[in-house]
This record gives structure tokens, C-alpha cells and sequence, in this order.
């Protein structure tokens, strides 16, 4: 393990997350670190730095990360691409009220960094349309693969109700939401063959980010060199079943 990296007396860069396993295919354990930048008495990172140490050489690769501060970063290997060799999953928290997260998977085959998925690429292809319609009914519409779903919101306070509704469950005006960026990319092998795929979160708000009214939940597979929506889920909240009627 290399040394930590002082700059001055007040922020210095250190190893913040470290994983061990092959990423380059030789079948020697490699070292992967994230080093950043941090200050005392504060949980914020900047500088965030993907280093990986070759376990056979002692070489080092460093890899400069587009979005590279917040909180809480952290490492996963595991074989997405189904080649028998760990890919690396990099998960950083962006401590906003959205609950937004960063996260990057990259491959080192042959000592080569290649990013395989960039939470700001699938921000972009993923996209949503939310609207409120009558009868207490929200619509949610997913762009990418033309599937909607009708979400029941009945259960809510009566207070919310009122405010948007009439008493015949009319709406009094138009109302949009918005579906948030990723806020959670999970490792999981579903069919439990050794590869794994990624289990998406993002959250259905309201009329404001605090409205939360569910989440759309996108499996991801590796399919042709890119990470392929094969299942896609909305789920909702329950009601506390002393208050419904």
C-alpha cells in the first residue's frame, strides 16, 4: 500500500475506499484504491482519484473521474461483462436533497481503463414524463421504452388532496412531476450465474422533490457492449391502513 499524500496542514489527499481482486486478467489480486482530498471535521471529499496498483508489477494506473466530489465514495468489484474478470464500481454521494449519487464502472482488462458505465450518460437516455390526471391518478411515462404506468395516489393526506383536486376528483389545474436522476446503482446477479447486472433507482417526485410518490426501478444487463434495460418496475408507497377509509 502506497503512502498518503500531504498537501498542507489544514487538506491532504488520502486513501478514502480500497478493494482487492484481478481487474486486469492476469489472475493476480490487484489493489484499487480512491484517493481525495479531505479536510478535518468535515465528511466532503474533493479530488476523488481511482488508482489501481497492478499486483504482479506494483505498477501504478491512475484515473481521473469526471465528477470527483462528496461523500462517502466507495468501491465495488465484481464481473459485469460476463468475462470472468472484475469490473470496478465506483458509488459517490453528492449529499443534495435528491438523494443524487455519481457512479462509474470501469474495466482494466490488460492493464486498460475503459468506463462502461457513466451515471451522467444513463441520466440522459433515461428519461421520464410525469402528469397528474383526474381520479386521484398520476401517469408516468418512460421514454426509453415506451412503457406508462398509472400510480394511485388516493392515500394520500386529504390536506394534499384538496389542494390539487376538486370534490368530484377533478384536477383544478394542470400539475407536472419530474423523475429525479440516479440515486442508487446496485449489484445484483439475478440469475445468480456470476455476472452481474445493475439494479437502478430513481425517484418519482410531486409537485417538489420532497413529494415523493415512488421510484422507477431499471434492471440493466451487459448486452453488445453497453448496459441493456431487460426489466423495468415502478414502485409505489403504501398507506398506513388505520388512516384509509
Amino acid at each position: 500500500m502506497f503512502n498518503f499524500f500531504f498537501m498542507n496542514n489544514r487538506a491532504y489527499r488520502k486513501i478514502v475506499a480500497y478493494a482487492r481482486g484481478d481487474v486486469n486478467g492476469d489472475r493476480i489480486a490487484d489493489n484499487i484504491y480512491l484517493t481525495g482530498i479531505t479536510t478535518p471535521n468535515s465528511p466532503f471529499i474533493q479530488g476523488i482519484t481511482l488508482i489501481i496498483q497492478n499486483g504482479r508489477t506494483g505498477k501504478l494506473t491512475r484515473v481521473q473521474l469526471g465528477e470527483n466530489a462528496g461523500y462517502n465514495p466507495r468501491l465495488f468489484l465484481g464481473d459485469f461483462t460476463g468475462d470472468g474478470v472484475n469490473d470496478i464500481l465506483i458509488s459517490i454521494d453528492t449529499g443534495g436533497s435528491g438523494a443524487i449519487m455519481y457512479h462509474y464502472i470501469y474495466s482494466f482488462i490488460n492493464n486498460i481503463p475503459k468506463l462502461i458505465f457513466d451515471f451522467n450518460v444513463y441520466n440522459e437516455q433515461y428519461q421520464y414524463e410525469v402528469t397528474y390526471k383526474d381520479n386521484y391518478k398520476v401517469e408516468v411515462i418512460s421514454n426509453e421504452n415506451k412503457e406508462k404506468y398509472i400510480i394511485d395516489i388516493s392515500y394520500k393526506e386529504k390536506e394534499y388532496l384538496d389542494e390539487i383536486y376538486s370534490a368530484d376528483g377533478k384536477l383544478k389545474s394542470p400539475i407536472s412531476g419530474f423523475v429525479n436522476p440516479l440515486s442508487g446503482l446496485y449489484p445484483v446477479d439475478f440469475d445468480a450465474n456470476g455476472v452481474y447486472e445493475l439494479l437502478a433507482y430513481q425517484k418519482i417526485a410531486g409537485r417538489y422533490n420532497a413529494d415523493s410518490l415512488g421510484y422507477v426501478l431499471n434492471s440493466l444487463k451487459w448486452e453488445k457492449n453497453v448496459f441493456d434495460l431487460y426489466n423495468q418496475n415502478i414502485a409505489i408507497f403504501g398507506a398506513d391502513l388505520s388512516m384509509v377509509k
